[in-house]
């Protein structure tokens, strides 16, 4: 009886004692691989919301971010799709171009790749021009492109991604044709447009927020002004029903254990309510839209729709 009473003791402390070990997760640094250039909207978005996720998840958590730019994006989140589902690889995840992704190329990752964790932003498109090019308005930008159609070039972050829906619906709507430069980053490509290497840039808001001094912001693909920047007008207030963005947030690989799942999702889930983190995305222009869990994977099977509806119809390669 002896004996097996200490059988069972010495099983219920194993137990316990993996159990302990597994709720002090996380127990080493945390990796959060970003797709795309430094400086970009994606990579400030990762590391604005890193100290507010070490915060959550408690004392000693140490989360570092990554940089692994290339092919749109594919490069970073491939690896994140690959990786361990142990927790200490997370990567950003922009919506719709990591869905495009596996449209119009090869991709070792579907849409069922990954633990959805909580997107974070939502980030209106901004039409941009180079200071020097003398379109400051959209009426000479479309007349310009009306006039000389495919001469006017056009710098963005990635082809199959926001910058580019967004491009191929002002064509529609204006009966143009611009000539795409792509770029391995948003930063990238904002600077080739200050320099004057490219006439137009298609962006985000708040890629372009503190860089008005240096070019020419024509409009907002929103319904109404955004609170970050509301001296801007809308491309509605200027006759143009368009309205676009980009979705950025953080996924990890599928089968993520479900309580560091849970762990995760909760902290994610806290940044809607924590107003010194709304006051930082404020500070570089991120308009914040938490959406976490299934609802995150319920958003990314709508705007990966839109991707393939939009491949069918206006392939981009």
């Amino acid at each position: 009886m002896s004996k097996l009473f200490n059988k069972a003791a010495l099983v219920g402390a194993i137990i316990m004692a993996a159990g302990a070990a597994h709720a002090e997760y996380p127990e080493k640094p945390i990796s959060v691989i970003v797709g795309y250039s430094a400086g970009g909207g994606t990579d400030v978005m990762a590391r604005t919301t890193a100290p507010f996720i070490e915060k959550y998840l408690g004392e000693g958590t140490s989360i570092v971010v990554k940089n692994m730019p290339g092919a749109s994006g594919q490069i970073g989140i491939t690896e994140v799709a690959n990786s361990d589902p142990d927790g200490y690889t997370l990567g950003t995840f922009n919506l719709p171009g990591m869905m495009a992704r596996t449209l119009d190329r090869e991709a070792d990752y579907d849409r069922d790749s990954f633990t959805y964790l909580g997107n974070v932003v939502n980030d209106p498109n901004v039409i941009v021009t180079a200071k020097n090019s003398g379109l400051d308005t959209v009426d000479k930008l479309i007349a310009a492109a009306q006039e000389n159609p495919a001469a006017i070039t056009v710098g963005m972050s990635s082809l199959g991604g926001d910058d580019h829906f967004m491009l191929i619906k002002l064509q529609n709507a204006t009966d143009t044709e611009f000539t795409i430069v792509p770029f391995p980053g948003s930063a990238p490509a904002r600077t080739a447009l200050m320099g004057g290497h490219v006439a137009m840039g298609i962006l985000n808001i708040s890629e372009v927020a503190n860089f008005q001094d240096e070019l020419n912001v024509l409009g907002v693909a929103l319904e109404e002004r955004s609170e970050f920047a509301p001296e801007l007008p809308t491309l509605a207030e200027q006759g143009l029903n368009i309205v676009n963005g980009s979705m950025r947030g953080i996924v990890a690989p599928k089968g993520l254990p479900e309580d560091i799942e849970a762990q995760l999702t909760a902290a994610f889930d806290q940044l809607a309510d924590d107003q010194e983190f709304i006051d930082a995305m404020k500070a570089t222009a991120n308009p914040v839209q938490v959406v976490t869990g299934d609802d995150f994977k319920a958003l990314t099977d709508e705007l990966y729709d839109l991707a393939a509806e939009v491949w069918e119809t206006s392939p981009w390669n």
